[in-house]
């Protein structure tokens, strides 16, 4: 995916060359502000090392999950807006149905038989840049308008592996790849989207956010295998050892220490989906005369 978007912070510098001018922040005053209330629904995805292939391209539509949210957001100029959002959603993956036996190239993974799920709960603050200016008030809004955005984001996630009775178990807490990684982490949220007025209040919106992360423990798979002897037993060794399932339906170790767990890549994960925001009607004040 960094050869799509290798510098997804260089989106952000173009967001402030789309700004607007100070002639543009003069005419577009505090009577023609607003904000606005969201509730979103979106499907979520997710690009790691789980994924039918490790590349953005690779998608497979048996891992979407969906994820909900709720946003605020402030009009300040012509064609900038600023929104806070708070979601929930999850990912998933799992080589048993994602990874190719036959494929040489992605034979480790089928072995290596990893599955996971995701919780992920985000904080994003964000800028958006309309690509159709509106330089009066919101009941002269466009009727349609593309839009594309950039911004910040912390969010919290904690990996899960399914037993083989079903049942899930934390991952983080078991180290398996001996690295005691953070469940708090930083994104960068970047795309883009289209909105339209349904009404004089109303708008939808349609959007892709992708979500550029800066770990690749999101599936808990990153390096290499630490081997049997570096684990602490029981789930740590089941899902950190490359146990694979024989066709005899005993459980035998293959992986040793060194060897390659996942690609060394960090994870990435996007939401694409649908809002509904309700315009906030401003209160005008009137001018006092004495």
């Amino acid at each position: 995916m960094k050869h799509i978007f290798t510098y997804p912070t260089a989106l952000l510098v173009g967001l402030a060359l789309l700004g607007s001018s100070k002639a543009d922040a003069q005419q577009f005053n505090k009577r023609k502000q607003y904000n606005s209330i969201g509730f979103n629904l979106s499907a979520m995805n997710y690009f790691g090392d789980l994924a039918p292939q490790t590349g953005f391209p690779s998608f497979r539509f048996n891992n979407t999950r969906p994820n909900v949210g709720v946003t605020i957001t402030r009009r300040f100029f012509p064609r900038v807006s600023g929104r806070l959002g708070l979601s929930y959603g999850r990912i998933t993956g799992d080589d048993a149905t994602a990874a190719n036996a036959s494929d040489q190239n992605a034979r480790y993974r089928y072995n290596r038989n990893a599955n996971f799920q995701n919780d992920i709960q985000e904080l994003s603050a964000v800028v958006i840049v309309d690509l159709i200016q509106n330089r009066n008030n919101y009941l002269k809004r466009p009727d349609f308008v593309p839009y594309v955005f950039a911004g910040v984001a912390g969010f919290h996630h904690n990996p899960q592996g399914r037993r083989a009775d079903g049942t899930y178990v934390d991952l983080q807490p078991l180290a398996t790849e001996g690295v005691n990684y953070s469940r708090f982490q930083v994104a960068i949220p970047f795309g883009g989207g289209v909105r339209y007025r349904i009404n004089r209040n109303f708008d939808a919106s349609f959007e892709l956010g992708i979500r550029k992360t800066f770990t690749g423990y999101l599936d808990d798979v990153n390096k290499n295998f630490v081997g049997a002897a570096a684990l602490a037993g029981g789930d740590a060794q089941y899902f950190g050892n490359g146990i694979t399932k024989s066709q005899t339906g005993d459980y035998t170790q293959f992986a040793a220490a060194g060897s390659k767990r996942g690609q060394n890549k960090t994870d990435w994960y996007t939401n694409t989906g649908f809002s509904l925001n309700y315009i906030l009607t401003p209160r005008i004040k009137n001018p006092k005369f004495r």
